[in-house]
């Protein structure tokens, strides 16, 4: 199928010349006289292409583009103009033409020029359905209440402009909570910045965020996560873990949208929404003095609660069986089920580890298992048993209930933080000498 150009000029001889050329090179030609009659046409039938003269009687060039692109924002069209006025088109490109080609008319040019939009148009249309991919890769999957209260959240929250707030146990999906938010916005043509604020020094996480300004002919320029975000969306994972100089300089720019650079004294204006996450009880972390309870209320104006897993068991077998056949793709390996006796064990278990850890496990069992069916044997060969919920309460002394206590604070630490001892030392406010201990013993 040839694309459709349809040729708006008031010049009878540009139609039939014009048409006449690019019809010979495999397009298919619409005319227009004037600017009311292009938008009949349009209204009729989209074309691929508009070209677009600029001086016409009655509505002008501009003022079709405009009600064109109102119409149809994702139509290209290419402004033609005389002699003269060059600034008018200028002005065009600005209001959203793709681009202006000068009369007398060089066919090569033209013919270039169409190809580019055409192209930079199939990009267009590629993007925007990877994105519609993307956002049904990250849909939170469940048909639980918990999870059908989530999705009532997160499209009440999506088409505001508003600050969000996400809370919830590590693992739960917080950040395709965000993904979701975003994509269901209005601002899911522009970007989603991401930025875990655990990650860096308290002496570099400003720079993260804000940037800084050359400090020397041999520092370049350095554009902030902030900077980066404009028109789109920040996401703030782990929130909390802002060192108070960075959440006063976070508030400030929450309360104008401005900012200025590490370093420099320009002020900077940016149009960003912001999502936080975190895991800690912020409530808290106000009352110890480790988080601003002003900044707390400028970034909750629509908190988000994600529930864990063990709040959701319902959802189970369904992420079980979606996590089995990604691993299974992804690793080019023979499909797998789970057995009803291993799925039972599954919901029976707390997982402390929330989604994130029921992923890994299901990944764990596509690569090592060859069995087409996965039972409890299997599940037990892996290391994963049915729960033994040991009561400290019942002990029969304190040392006893101690231990107890110990070992399965211990055990839900490290299934939090991936088996990573010295993340789970970290979070629990311990040195990884005195937590590895509490490992051994």
């Amino acid at each position: 199928m040839f694309p459709t150009l349809l040729i708006v000029d008031d010049e009878p001889g540009i139609l039939q010349t014009l048409g006449g050329l690019l019809q010979d090179e495999g397009f298919d030609i619409r005319t227009a006289p004037n600017g009311f009659e292009a938008l009949k046409s349009i209204e009729e039938d989209v074309p691929d292409l508009v070209l677009l003269d600029i001086w016409m009687p009655g509505m002008d060039g501009i003022d079709t583009l405009r009600e064109i692109l109102r119409m149809e924002p994702h139509l290209p069209v290419i402004m033609i103009t005389g002699h003269g006025t060059i600034d008018t088109a200028v002005t065009a490109t600005k209001s959203g033409a793709f681009d202006f080609i000068e009369k007398p008319l060089s066919i090569d040019k033209v013919l270039i020029t169409i190809h580019n939009a055409l192209n930079f148009r199939r990009l267009e249309e590629e993007n925007r359905y990877l994105k519609k991919k993307n956002l049904d890769r990250h849909a939170i999957t469940g048909n639980s209440k918990p999870v059908q209260q989530l999705r009532l959240q997160i499209f009440q929250a999506a088409p505001s402009h508003a600050s969000v707030l996400i809370l919830g146990e590590n693992g739960t999906g917080k950040e395709l909570v965000a993904r979701s938010i975003h994509q269901l916005s209005e601002r899911s043509e522009e970007a989603l910045i991401c930025i875990n604020c655990a990650a860096f020094s308290p002496d570099r996480v400003e720079t993260e965020l804000f940037g800084q300004e050359k400090e020397n002919a041999d520092t370049p320029r350095y554009k902030g996560c902030v900077e980066m975000a404009h028109r789109g969306s920040l996401f703030l994972d782990q929130v909390a873990d802002l060192p108070l100089a960075a959440q006063g300089h976070l508030l400030r720019f929450l309360e104008d949208g401005h900012f200025h650079r590490i370093g420099g004294s320009r002020e900077i204006q940016v149009d960003v929404r912001i999502i936080a996450a975190t895991n800690r009880d912020l409530q808290q972390e106000i009352r110890l003095g480790h988080f601003r309870e002003d900044l707390y209320y400028r970034l909750a104006v629509l908190p988000i609660q994600v529930p864990p897993l063990r709040e959701r068991t319902q959802d189970i077998p369904d992420l079980a069986a979606l996590f089995l056949e990604e691993a299974a793709i992804r690793g080019k390996l023979s499909p797998k089920n789970l057995s009803p006796e291993a799925l039972d064990w599954l919901i029976r278990h707390d997982w402390p580890g929330n989604v994130r850890e029921l992923k890994n496990l299901m990944e764990r069992l596509a690569i090592s298992t060859d069995a087409p069916r996965i039972t409890p044997a299997i599940l037990k060969s892996q290391g994963f048993g049915l729960p033994v919920r040991p009561d400290p309460m019942a002990a029969r002394d304190y040392k006893t209930a101690l231990d107890l206590f110990s070992r399965m604070y211990v055990r839900k630490q490290l299934a939090i933080h991936d088996q990573d001892p010295e993340k789970a030392a970290l979070a629990c406010g311990l040195d990884l000498k005195t937590f590895s201990s509490l490992m051994e013993e």
